[in-house]
């Protein structure tokens, strides 16, 4: 009998405190109800309990800055901003923030972790296609968004509106957060494996194939800039659009917002400097139910490119059972640092990490809960009008 593929998940854990890699739901909940997530007088309601993290709340206030800062391992969060902070705001009624202006939230949720498990905080989807740099921030750490095993505290949430002024209200999630414990995270050689046996990767309908995968620490993704003159694959802002209220519901018009971008001959785009784009990955995406994914930002070594201000794939993103759906598109957030950028069809401008569940989750990504991508054939948030396809009007 063959030995067990190290790819495979862990067995099923009941109780998260002997859990080892991603929690999801079902532990997630039960964490709550042993006060590891609480948020003091409110309640963490069932619908911030994703299939593999928790969404965070912002609290009633907000603290303008003068500037970001770097936390440090010997002060508190507010010791920090003292003397940053120059006006408080109330967002119990709601508040616009301005563009480019770093503000400091006070969350709902805080964490009262055991010593073995550990968290990680990670901007929802929506809030990175808005443009909008969000970080999670803890007391006498001098990381962002890793939060270290034990961590008894608040947690802050710095927001930084890049494109648009943004309209933001007490209880809106901007913000996700996993729990986990041990190392969970899938070697090059363990991504092959599962590659086999549940395909991570199409290109249209097709698996790639293992020898055109491109792996290094994680899984790379593509950009998809190819058609003819009029196909549209990708959105530019507008810098001088009126603000977004992320409270309440879409349907904003996306030409107040956006511009088409077309592809040049040659299936490629030539990316203005600071300015911000949405495109599509040209792979589809499968995360298999046993597993959980983080998109992480290009090396910045391969160029001033920046991509994606990283986030979370909940298990059974672009992946159904029955095989019928093969993937679903990655919304890639690009910005070219300093001078123009050109980026090609099918380029390496991102990658995949993968870490197995704890155990599979009793509901997955796209079944029955809400999830705004799966199949996604626009990369615009749910902000905007759905489109029928990339380019739809």
């Amino acid at each position: 009998m063959p030995p067990q593929s190290t790819a495979e998940p862990a067995q099923r854990a009941a109780d998260p405190a002997e859990a080892t890699g991603v929690f999801p739901s079902q532990l997630l909940r039960e964490a709550i109800s042993r006060n590891w997530l609480v948020a003091g007088p409110w309640r963490i309601p069932d619908e911030s309990v994703q299939p593999a993290s928790v969404d965070l709340r912002l609290g009633e206030h907000a603290w303008a800055l003068r500037c970001s800062f770097l936390p440090d391992s010997q002060s508190t969060v507010e010791q920090k901003i003292e003397d940053l902070a120059f006006e408080r705001i109330d967002l119990r009624d709601g508040a616009t923030l301005e563009r480019d202006r770093p503000y400091l939230v006070p969350l709902i949720e805080e964490l009262r972790l055991p010593e073995r498990i550990r968290a990680k905080a990670n901007p929802k989807s929506s809030t990175g296609r808005l443009d909008v740099f969000t970080r999670v921030l803890t007391d006498r750490s001098h990381r962002f968004d890793e939060i270290a095993p034990g961590y008894h505290g608040r947690l802050y949430l710095e927001i930084v509106p890049r494109t648009f002024a943004i309209r933001v209200q007490t209880g809106l999630a901007l913000n996700q957060v996993r729990l986990m414990a041990g190392d969970a995270r899938l070697s090059d050689q363990e991504l092959l494996e599962l590659h086999e046996r549940s395909a991570l990767l199409h290109v249209g309908t097709t698996p790639v194939g293992q020898s055109e995968l491109s792996l290094a620490d994680g899984l790379f993704l593509s950009l998809d800039v190819s058609g003819d003159a009029d196909s549209v694959v990708g959105y530019r802002a507008k810098k001088n659009s009126l603000p977004i209220s992320l409270v309440g519901g879409g349907g904003l018009k996306w030409q107040d917002y956006w511009e088409p971008v077309h592809p040049e001959p040659g299936a490629r785009i030539v990316l203005e400097p600071e300015v911000f784009y949405l495109l599509l990955s040209a792979e589809g995406v499968s995360i298999p139910p046993a597993y959980a994914a983080e998109m992480l930002a290009y090396d910045p070594t391969a160029g001033e490119l920046r991509t994606h201000y990283a986030g979370f794939f909940d298990p059974g993103f672009g992946f159904s059972r029955e095989r019928e759906l093969p993937g679903s598109r990655a919304a890639l957030e690009v910005r070219a640092r300093d001078v123009s950028f050109m980026v090609e069809h099918r380029q390496p401008v991102c990658k995949l990490a993968f870490e197995r569940m704890a155990s599979p989750p009793d509901v997955l990504y796209g079944e029955g809960i809400g999830s705004n991508y799966q199949g996604q054939r626009s990369m615009l948030s749910k902000h905007f009008a759905r489109l029928g396809e990339a380019g739809g009007g």
